[in-house]
């Protein structure tokens, strides 16, 4: 299978870390990764195998240069695409190019710029909550604030909208729970369809389906123009001057509910941690934004913000929010002297290649000045993929970026972060998720 031989995990050793991997398999991985170099193999039982890599270039290869040559897995295409639909996350070939193009120019910076003020009210609501010299899991607040972003920006929900969001909330969190399991413990899906754990997922997503084609039939009988990321999608149109039906838009929009909610919330939280365990880069932030007047635009902030936003690029070399990506070759290639055979699983693991000491200096510290503005990106961008790489890399990465500015800016000058915590705890699940994250805030 391969011009050079790799090492090889043998099925056993899986089997005999089942448990471990199940709760984090981040620590089995990065073992391996010193044991073997920076691309090994993984018997997976059945006759399975897949290659896991922290090898960057290889990684640039398969997203970027040669991204023909491959295609996301089922887990993407068919396992997560059964409660979220064919959207820009999911479709591949001709449908994800086709969708990738009408969508785009919804993203683009200037359009983002009518939403930003949307973004910086939801934002401002959500911190009203925080309550002063308490100690909060800050998660749930970042994990409501991101959603209720996207839902605003998306179709404008008001306050009278608040249960069909938190059910729209509820759904979309289900899903991706009982994906992880299907994902986590293959050998166990049998038992999920027996059982009706999976009917009774699916049977959700079609609740969220139909709240969503509520929503599109109410908005293309009013005559009003709301200016939001619905109004952008529903006037968008193909080549043929054909625009998208409903059931496409509501696979665009639970893709976009599910990408624009979990990694911001994850990311945010991580920032804060970080920032609270280390007080003298959160006092800098805190300068920073108390130093840029108020009486300036949203954008004017963002573009003023750069410290703050270098902790965020930071938070996210540590903490990946989309720690992983997959891709299986759809024909014969070769990396170096690597001959990949078509139908070749490749898992690439971002977590490793923001942590490699080859690449980083002193690796596992918050350092936010490796992301100095005085700093070429040239110099770093080739192993850091907070938004992933090449044709697919996130479309909405301005839309997160704009939005996790304004959310830790209007944190840090509002609130004194403090915590007891020694380190930050994660959970991989589908995204890289932030667990325990107890902050004390402190009115400033």
């Amino acid at each position: 299978m391969l011009d050079r031989r790799i090492p090889i995990v043998s099925f056993f050793r899986v089997l005999n870390n089942a448990s471990r991997i199940l709760k984090n398999p981040l620590p089995f991985h990065h073992e391996n990764f010193e044991k073997h170099g920076d691309t090994f193999k993984v018997q997976l039982g059945f006759g399975k195998t897949a290659i896991f890599t922290r090898d960057a270039g290889f990684a640039k290869h398969m997203l970027q240069k040669q991204h023909r040559r491959y295609s996301k897995s089922e887990l993407q295409t068919k396992d997560l695409a059964k409660y979220v639909g064919e959207g820009l996350l999911t479709s591949t070939g001709e449908k994800w190019l086709k969708q990738r193009r009408l969508i785009q120019p919804a993203f683009h910076k200037k359009k983002l710029e009518s939403l930003i003020n949307t973004i910086k009210e939801v934002i401002e609501e959500e911190f009203l909550k925080i309550p002063s010299n308490a100690t909060i899991d800050i998660f749930p607040v970042m994990s409501d604030l991101a959603f209720k972003v996207v839902a605003k920006s998306l179709f404008g929900y008001t306050d009278t909208q608040g249960d069909t969001i938190s059910r729209l909330q509820y759904i979309t969190e289900a899903a991706q729970k009982s994906l992880v399991q299907e994902i986590r413990q293959p050998y166990k899906r049998w038992w999920f369809y027996l059982s009706g754990k999976i009917k009774n997922t699916l049977k959700l997503t079609q609740e969220a389906r139909d709240i969503l084609n509520t929503i599109i039939e109410e908005r293309r009988n009013s005559n009003k123009v709301y200016n939001d990321l619905l109004d952008m999608l529903l006037t968008s149109k193909y080549d043929d001057g054909s625009v998208m039906d409903n059931e496409q838009l509501i696979d665009e929009i639970l893709i976009l509910f599910v990408a624009g909610h979990e990694t911001t919330s994850n990311a945010l939280t991580f920032t804060a941690v970080l920032l609270a365990l280390h007080p003298e880069i959160q006092e800098q932030v805190y300068k920073e934004v108390s130093e840029t007047p108020d009486d300036i635009s949203p954008m004017e902030q963002i573009a003023k913000f750069r410290y703050t936003k270098q902790c965020i690029e930071e938070a996210m070399r540590l903490y990946p929010p989309a720690y992983f990506s997959d891709r299986v070759a759809i024909e014969d290639d070769n990396y170096q002297d690597l001959k990949l055979k078509k139908g070749t699983t490749i898992l690439v693991s971002f977590f490793e290649i923001h942590r490699h000491k080859g690449f980083w200096k002193n690796p596992s510290a918050f350092d936010p000045d490796r992301f100095h503005f005085d700093i070429d990106k040239k110099e770093y961008s080739d192993w850091y993929f907070p938004f992933g790489s090449g044709p697919r890399m996130c479309i909405g990465n301005n839309f997160a970026m704009y939005e996790m500015i304004l959310a830790i800016s209007t944190l840090v000058g509002k609130y004194k972060i403090s915590t007891d915590l020694h380190k930050v705890d994660i959970k991989p699940l589908i995204t890289l998720k932030p667990e325990n994250a107890m902050l004390t805030f402190v009115n400033r």
